[in-house]
């Protein structure tokens, strides 16, 4: 590791080595907060995962029986039943603090009718394809809450991460050098100049004998 290119002065002694604390402090907090983000992040991605699965197998029924549907009613009546379908949910978002990153929180109000058309003329296929993509519509502002969160929490902890990675293999150990140069070099001037003192006063001393 290359030392800081600063005179060996005391001085500088004083101000490297506040730097180097203030360093190391800002390692310890950035290490907290890499480790708040890094669990809040895993609990959150496993909740994302979860919810997402749920929302794709209930897709998966909905589109199955929406096929059904339009094979036993056809796709004309099919669709006039979906233009029946005139209330969704109202989505209201806030923003939450995790260690500086701003979260989404959304707040769903509301729920599309259960029953959006007339029983007559319909069957089974398609009461179960209306209400699974009711269902799928009431979970997707959670699950895009949680997915938003996944991805600024991740973009936050690798940034964290990089710091964290500069204060410890870069920045700390070259102000540790810098402060073992830098008090080597004093030293080895003292020596230096003690020796130089005794030479002159045992030069000193040959003279006046």
């Amino acid at each position: 590791m290359a030392v800081l290119n600063v005179a060996p002065t005391r001085s500088n002694l004083i101000r490297i080595k506040k730097e180097l604390q203030f360093a190391r402090e800002g390692y310890e907090i950035l290490d907290r907060k890499r480790e708040v983000l890094t669990t809040e992040l895993v609990r959150v991605a496993h909740e994302a995962d979860v919810l997402q699965k749920e929302v794709w197998k209930i897709f998966e029924t909905a589109y199955r029986a929406l096929e059904k549907a339009q094979l036993t009613l056809g796709s004309d009546h099919v669709e006039w039943a979906a233009l029946a379908a005139n209330k969704t949910v109202d989505v209201h978002l806030k923003l939450r603090g995790i260690m500086g990153v701003a979260i989404p929180v959304i707040e769903a109000r509301g729920e599309p009718e259960k029953m959006l058309y007339s029983l007559s003329g319909t069957n089974a296929a398609l009461d179960e394809a209306s209400a699974a993509f009711r269902e799928v519509l009431i979970r997707t502002p959670q699950l895009s809450m949680l997915v938003t969160a996944v991805w600024r929490l991740a973009g936050e902890l690798r940034k964290t991460q990089r710091r964290v990675n500069a204060l410890q293999h870069i920045f700390i150990p070259a102000y540790e050098e810098t402060v073992t140069f830098i008090i080597s070099s004093l030293e080895e001037r003292e020596r230096e100049e003690t020796f130089r003192l005794k030479w002159l006063k045992t030069r000193m001393a040959n003279q006046q004998g």
